[in-house]
């Protein structure tokens, strides 16, 4: 499977275990699978939700940035790619 990246982490709000992402590169859809990368992290999930200024969206594109629920501890400037079928 290749990956894109399409954004880094800004910002980790652990007490709710949300990552805030800026897309810097295509787009991000509900369903889609995503793979974060840093120095110490490094974990695959799926995108169940996620919001853009506290409201629910279901495609997220370059320029914007979101709030998903994520599995595992990220920090900020990890990396985010979409993990695409080839």
């Amino acid at each position: 499977m290749a990956e894109q990246k399409i954004g880094v982490v800004i910002h980790y709000f652990n007490h709710i275990h949300v990552a805030g992402i800026r897309l810097t590169d295509g787009e991000l859809a509900v369903g889609d699978t995503i793979r974060v990368k840093g120095h110490t992290s490094d974990f695959t999930q799926t995108v169940e939700s996620m919001q853009v200024d506290n409201e629910s969206v279901e495609v997220a594109t370059a320029g914007q940035d979101i709030g998903i629920r994520v599995a595992e501890y990220t920090r900020e400037h990890d990396e985010v790619f979409k993990v695409v079928e080839d």
